[in-house]
């Protein structure tokens, strides 16, 4: 028994290695704590500074969490508590932000404890207390019309923020759009070293799921793989924000294909899609890739499938080959579908970007029933130290299969003013199932 106890332990201990290092969570704590001291010292001063605000404040409530709030929060804090509220002002070039917690304690390293229940019983007049005697000219708060992601502050509370403020500075407070989406699109170069791994274990993990070790043909489901990416991911440690699917294109006519019961049952000469995303130390992944089941006598997949894969890599390169600093999401979408179609590509765009979100606050290339631009979103401009999700597809025509196929694809990226790189590599080659071993079993 002993024996068979250590032979388990020994094959969970190499089932686990396969991945890169994935942190404790005490060590994930320090991380994202560390990388938020960073951003905080590096990125919001020149983000208040380009879009001219001097006070940035955000107020929000236990449960119902602005989503920009909870990306100042330190790692321990899972949420806002009663009503959290942090300052943050800009007290000149030669000094870092002064920031503030409008609370009994500090919240994190960083926002320092502002206020004395004893002395002042009310949390808005501390609030309204600490602004006046800093009188800043502009003051952000997060409402927008277009942003969910920038439009956390109540109406409640932006009442009762008005209420707390001397009538010579209430016009003064205005939206911090464009700053609260500044904050969350630009990655720092820590968080780019670190994403890099993120991204790999997402690979990984599609691989694992992709293989035979997960796939029996003629037997697994979709849906069989669908529960191992999500048994994978708690089984890591990680989690995700959104529920994997997995998906068939099968050379069968669509009357009869269609009509099939779900979740189908993997079969050789199938190819597989997955789309497919974890949340780690704060940072999400979103991914999509194909993979081809192996008939009987085959070694590859066929060639005609490799070419239309081929044709979903070239509409990516002429996506990417559009982007440029100040151009508009609708601007590279256009210029993207006239290059494409030109190149006798069927293209569809839905790029966005991705960060402390999966569909995240910036510059929007597209969705996928808006082809002709997408209002407001996409006429943000492109900015640099910003990820994308390159999510898109081809619609090819297969000869050996006498139909259309859809190549849909989607790989994490990353624009600063090198220009735009992969954070760990693209899908350029099918996945096999089972994969090829050199062995000739014919």
């Amino acid at each position: 028994m002993r024996y068979l106890f250590t032979c388990l332990l020994l094959i969970s201990f190499f089932a686990q290695a396969q991945y890169p290092v994935i942190l404790t969570q005490r060590e994930q704590a320090r991380v994202i704590d560390e990388l938020l001291d960073d951003r905080i010292r590096t990125v919001l001063p020149k983000l208040m500074r380009r879009e001219g605000f001097d006070m940035w404040v955000l107020i929000s409530s236990e449960y119902n969490e602005d989503p920009v709030i909870r990306t100042f929060l330190p790692a321990t804090w899972f949420a806002a508590r009663r009503t959290t509220m942090l300052v943050m002002f800009d007290r000149g070039t030669d000094k870092e932000i002064e920031c503030l917690a409008v609370s009994r304690y500090d919240v994190g390293r960083i926002f320092k404890r502002s206020w004395d229940p004893d002395s002042q019983p009310d949390q808005w007049a501390q609030l309204g207390k600490l602004i006046s005697e800093r009188n800043p000219k502009k003051i952000g708060v997060n409402m927008s019309d277009f942003y969910g992601h920038a439009d956390g502050l109540t109406h409640s509370h932006h009442e009762k923020l008005m209420k707390a403020l001397p009538k010579k500075i209430q016009g003064n407070v205005t939206s911090a759009e464009k700053l609260a989406v500044g904050w969350l699109e630009t990655r720092t170069d820590r968080e780019m070293v670190i994403y890099q791994q993120i991204c790999r274990i997402a690979h990984d993990i599609i691989k694992e799921g992709f293989s035979d070790q997960v796939i029996h043909p003629g037997i697994t489901t979709t849906d069989d793989v669908v529960w191992f990416y999500r048994e994978k991911i708690k089984e890591l440690k990680l989690d995700t924000w959104f529920q994997p699917s997995v998906s068939i294109q099968r050379n069968e006519p669509e009357g009869i294909f269609t009509k099939r019961p779900l979740p189908l049952v993997i079969m050789p000469g199938d190819l597989l899609h997955v789309d497919f995303g974890i949340t780690y130390l704060r940072l999400n992944t979103d991914t999509q890739q194909h993979a081809y089941i192996l008939k009987p006598g085959e070694t590859d997949a066929p060639e005609d499938l490799k070419k239309a894969l081929a044709t979903g890599n070239t509409l990516q390169d002429i996506l990417t080959n559009n982007f440029a600093l100040g151009k508009t999401g609708n601007q590279i979408l256009a210029d993207t579908r006239r290059q494409a179609i030109e190149q006798g590509i069927t293209p569809s765009i839905y790029t966005h970007p991705i960060g402390f979100h999966g569909h995240a606050a910036g510059s929007t290339i597209g969705m996928w029933d808006m082809q002709g631009g997408v209002p407001y979103t996409g006429d943000y401009p492109m900015h640099h130290n910003t990820a994308y999700s390159i999510e898109l597809n081809a619609k090819v025509f297969v000869e050996s299969w006498k139909k259309d196929i859809l190549i849909q694809l989607e790989e994490d990226g990353y624009y600063d003013e090198t220009g735009f790189r992969y954070i760990d590599g693209r899908q350029k080659d099918l996945i096999i199932i089972p994969r090829p071993t050199g062995i000739n079993r014919q």
